[in-house]
């Protein structure tokens, strides 16, 4: 899930890039220290724009830089448990498929793909159902649902999150569209079949064969 949220932080200047244009060079310098950073632990920082300095900045005794508030406006992306996500196969492994969503890669581990036994091709990046026939392939588009979440703050890149397609209305969007049609043609020849009339009953009693 992508969010706009306006922080504040510190941002240290090189002695070599003090000068009037600061407002640039703070958004440069911004952007660097925290775009593709882990924020409170849960959020990766995407975009950082509108970097404003607050009052003035700060010096440290034997640092030649200055140390600088700044106000600015983040676009964080935020994953979390049961969110359902759409992304692209990026590469198959033999314990299952990798996908990317957003700025973030998950693992859909072999038994969370199909309800089906799976033989994994990693040399030609291609899984197949051994009775289904489904298959998946890198650049696949597929909807999942995490179920596992554990972030990397040293490299959010590194993060672990796991995914299942094994739930009603997930897996490869061409499969979600075609147990849709399917759906779909059964209920329309239900809403077609005509209602069965009741059997007719005898208007009497039955005469009685002649003697």
């Amino acid at each position: 899930m992508y969010y706009l949220d306006h922080r504040r932080d510190v941002v240290r200047i090189p002695p070599e890039r003090l000068g009037p244009e600061l407002e640039s060079v703070l958004t440069e310098l911004a952007q660097q220290q925290f775009e593709g950073k882990l924020v409170d632990g849960q959020s990766l920082a995407v975009t950082i724009r509108d970097v404003r300095p607050i009052g003035e900045g700060h010096i440290i005794h034997g640092d030649g830089g200055v140390y600088q508030e700044v106000e600015y406006q983040a676009l964080l992306f935020r994953p979390e448990i049961q969110e359902v996500v759409e992304g692209s196969v990026v590469e198959i492994r033999k314990f299952g498929a990798f996908v990317r969503f957003g700025p973030l890669d998950g693992l859909l581990h072999v038994s969370q793909i199909m309800d089906d036994r799976v033989n994994i091709d990693e040399h030609n990046q291609r899984l197949v159902g051994i009775e289904s026939k489904k298959d998946l392939k890198v650049g696949y588009r597929v909807r999942a649902r995490v179920v596992s979440l554990s972030l990397s703050e040293i490299s959010p890149r590194d993060s672990r999150i796991g995914l299942t397609m094994r739930q009603p209305a997930l897996g490869r969007l061409e499969w979600i569209q075609e147990a849709h049609k399917k759906s779909e043609e059964k209920g329309g020849r239900r809403a077609a079949a005509p209602p069965k009339k009741p059997a007719a009953k005898s208007a009497g009693k039955e005469a009685p064969a002649a003697g």
